[in-house]
């Protein structure tokens, strides 16, 4: 009896290791889907990473899928692991491609969301500021949101070009980028093909400008109702560089 129970005990312990063993590999070789025809929008995930300045340009460019007759968007993280990163509100995410040991797939729209040291210990990534250089040089569009402002000047790619970043930090970035132009009393900056935003909340006035530039204000304006939220792009205090 002893010896049937043990083995019960054996199989149910062996079935309970295999699904977890599945349940792993399934997660290690998932991939987003790539819509064909679509624009590849990449949202830069690391430790810290803000909530808002996360999933608000998630959500809106998720949802161009929904709307018919355009060129909609196909939205993944990218992070230097396929292991959890915890957000700075907690979170823990997924990411969908790491960028240091995957072939990564072409990338329209770089997104640079806030992180909790992008003012300090994130600026020594050198590994993840040449990720952001070597897209930058065939991206369509790069954006950032809050203090995703500070990675993209340390990258050099902001050189030239007028920025915002979150109000709070204006002073900050000032001090570290005295060569650059920078904003503030705005929540979006365009220029060329760089928008920045201020971030929190605003980091959806920021998807959604570039979302009517793209787009029009007609899906601009779905896009925003189907998160209750009411757009105006006239309303929102922004620059457009014009040269």
């Amino acid at each position: 009896m002893k010896n049937i129970i043990a083995i019960l005990l054996l199989l149910a312990f062996g079935c309970s290791v295999d699904k977890h063993q599945e349940d792993k590999s399934n997660v290690e070789t998932y991939k987003p889907e790539l819509v064909e025809g679509r624009y590849n929008v990449a949202i830069l995930i690391m430790d810290g990473t803000f909530n808002t300045e996360l999933t608000a340009p998630y959500d809106i460019f998720q949802h161009t899928k929904y709307r018919e007759g355009i060129k909609a968007m196909n939205v993944f993280t990218v992070a230097n692991t396929l292991e959890p990163i915890k957000t700075f509100e907690g979170m823990r995410i997924l990411p969908d491609f790491n960028y240091l040991s995957e072939s990564l797939p072409n990338i329209d729209i770089l997104v640079v969301p806030s992180a909790e040291h992008h003012l300090d210990t994130d600026l020594e990534d050198t590994i993840m500021l040449h990720f952001v250089r070597r897209i930058d040089k065939t991206a369509e569009f790069v954006t950032s949101h809050c203090d995703g402002a500070f990675v993209l000047a340390k990258s050099g790619i902001l050189n030239g070009i007028e920025s915002t970043t979150f109000p709070g930090d204006i002073d900050t970035y000032k001090a570290m980028f005295p060569a650059l132009t920078i904003h503030k009393d705005v929540f979006v900056v365009h220029d060329g093909k760089y928008i920045t935003s201020s971030g929190g909340a605003r980091s959806f006035d920021g998807a959604l400008y570039l979302c009517e530039l793209l787009y029009g204000k007609e899906i601009a304006q779905s896009l925003a109702g189907g998160l209750v939220i009411d757009w105006q792009l006239e309303e929102v205090p922004h620059i457009v560089v014009e040269k």
